[in-house]
């Protein structure tokens, strides 16, 4: 553990959700007040708790926090850092957003694990942030995933349980890999802790090399997985289409697990240093960004539904974001991790504002067509405009600056100039499709006679302020991209050269060689 009065601090986003799940769970399960009440209440510390952090970790310091006192590399570490941090900050923005949201609608309600579940979900977010250890990264995967089926059927129905076990499937699949990848280093390395395996990669003998890369890219791939890349997407589409939009809404961070983790073990362990297996992941992973950015933008284009063109939004924007990381160069990493923050809160705005129009459109619900007016149309329109520009990357949001970050990142790196021609093509394609739906469901629909009959409609100024909140802060990120670009560009330089990081243990022997 560090000295400083704030690293007892670390391991306190993972706590705090853990104990008021099993407090929830246990005590509050049938009181429905009560667990909104302690919900809200975690949300709100671990909020406290990320710009507190955050506000640290810019400084440029990294505080490590080990587990029963167990130093690095034998015990179990958490460490904070910039990147870290950030990503904190953005799973306690997003998870306020969210849980305020579901209990104006009442999702809550309809079912009494919402709330356990939820706070699970914080847990293994912000344990796999903050993990310095690849076994317990596995963990943190583990419970996301237990979590994460739980919340998506939250509601139940046939399409979300028949998209539930695809996912189910998919990821346990990526957990077995993940277990012989990261059994394949611990053979080599003789470590877990991903410090330390940074400095045992380094020095290992040339024998070993071939082993240790085809780990690294065995690894990647299941990160790959997480974050929906191609061909690994196909998982994402269906089961974020499928769920309640509030979930739709907390997993937009839940991809970026899988961004973090790339991010993470490439710039730390598989770095200039590791020989033979150095940015290992580069020269597939940009030809796999680029397609997967044109999937889903022309996905968007031809969605039949709200959700569907959503969720194909999301893949697009993971694209994007991991083509500028697979340059693996600091500025085209600092405009990824700028965008990171952008992608994250223009999805969710856009699965709870996509969930308003659906209930309020009744038998309509989230179809592509024309129908009648419905409640509270002239607001849902604007809200929507607004997020449709900002998934598509025009001014005035954030999304404009963060694309233009990416475009300069890239401009010299080999194969920008590919770079720069999908993401601009598929822009003009996003925002056709956009302009698709919209004209389907506001424009057309205006001339339509009657109204949409969608019943009583539950937590109408709350839930949208909840949706608006998320484009405020997007407006926010826009007017502060100066302090925010400067943090994003401190934390790429602090991921390449990852020594103060390296610095938390205290290195271990090698393993003996036979």
């Amino acid at each position: 553990m560090t000295d400083s009065a704030l690293a007892p601090w670390v391991i306190a986003p993972v706590i705090l959700p853990a104990m008021a799940a099993a407090l929830i769970l246990l005590v509050m399960r049938h009181r429905l007040t009560l667990s909104r009440v302690a919900s809200l209440g975690v949300c709100a510390a671990l909020l406290v708790m990320g710009v507190v952090l955050t506000g640290h970790a810019a400084t440029g310091a990294v505080e490590s926090y080990a587990l029963g006192d167990w130093s690095a590399p034998f015990g179990i570490v958490l460490v904070l850092d910039r990147l870290s941090a950030m990503m904190l900050l953005l799973t306690a923005v997003v998870a306020m957003g969210v849980m305020i949201y579901a209990i104006a609608t009442g999702l809550d309600r309809k079912g009494w694990h919402f709330h356990p579940l939820f706070q699970f979900q914080l847990l293994g977010l912000n344990g796999a942030f903050l993990t310095g250890d690849l076994f317990n990264l596995f963990v943190f995967f583990e419970v996301l995933l237990i979590a994460s089926y739980g919340l998506m059927l939250h509601g139940q129905g046939a399409a979300r349980l028949k998209a539930g076990v695809q996912y189910v499937i998919v990821n346990l699949a990526g957990s077995t890999l993940f277990l012989v990848a990261v059994g394949m280093l611990y053979g080599v390395t003789g470590t877990l802790n991903m410090a330390d395996m940074a400095l045992r990669v380094a020095a290992a003998p040339e024998g070993d090399q071939a082993l240790i890369k085809a780990a690294s890219l065995l690894l990647i791939a299941v990160f790959a997985l997480k974050a929906a890349l191609v061909p690994l997407h196909f998982w994402l589409p269906r089961t974020y289409a499928s769920t309640s939009g509030a979930v739709a809404a907390l997993f937009a961070i839940m991809t970026k697990v899988g961004a973090y983790s790339i991010i993470r073990v490439t710039t730390l362990i598989f770095g200039d240093d590791a020989q033979a297996s150095a940015w290992a992941p580069a020269d597939w992973m940009l030809p796999a960004a680029l397609i997967t950015i044109a999937l889903g933008f022309f996905g968007v284009l031809a969605a039949k539904g709200l959700r569907d063109l959503a969720a194909f939004a999301v893949v697009g924007s993971m694209g994007t974001l991991l083509s500028a990381v697979a340059v693996f160069q600091p500025d085209a990493m600092s405009a990824a991790l700028y965008y990171t923050v952008h992608s994250t809160l223009a999805a969710a705005a856009l699965f709870l504002i996509v969930d308003l129009i659906a209930v309020r459109r009744g038998e309509y619900g989230d179809a592509v067509n024309v129908g009648p007016r419905f409640q509270d149309v002239e607001k849902l329109s604007g809200l929507f405009f607004l997020a449709a520009i900002a998934m598509v990357g025009l001014p005035p949001l954030s999304g404009f600056i963060g694309k233009l970050l990416i475009l300069d990142g890239v401009r010299d790196a080999p194969g920008g100039y590919w770079i720069w021609a999908i993401i601009l093509i598929t822009t003009v394609i996003g925002i056709l499709g956009f302009a698709r739906a919209g004209s389907q469901i506001f424009w057309k629909s205006a001339s339509v006679d009657g109204d949409c009959h969608a019943g009583q409609v539950h937590g109408g100024a709350a839930a949208m302020g909840a949706a608006a909140g998320f484009l405020i802060l997007l407006a926010a990120a826009t007017v502060l991209a100066g302090p925010l670009a400067a943090y994003t560009t401190a934390t790429a330089e602090q991921l390449f050269q990852p020594d103060a990081y390296i610095g938390i243990i205290e290195p271990s022997p090698p393993p003996r060689q036979p």
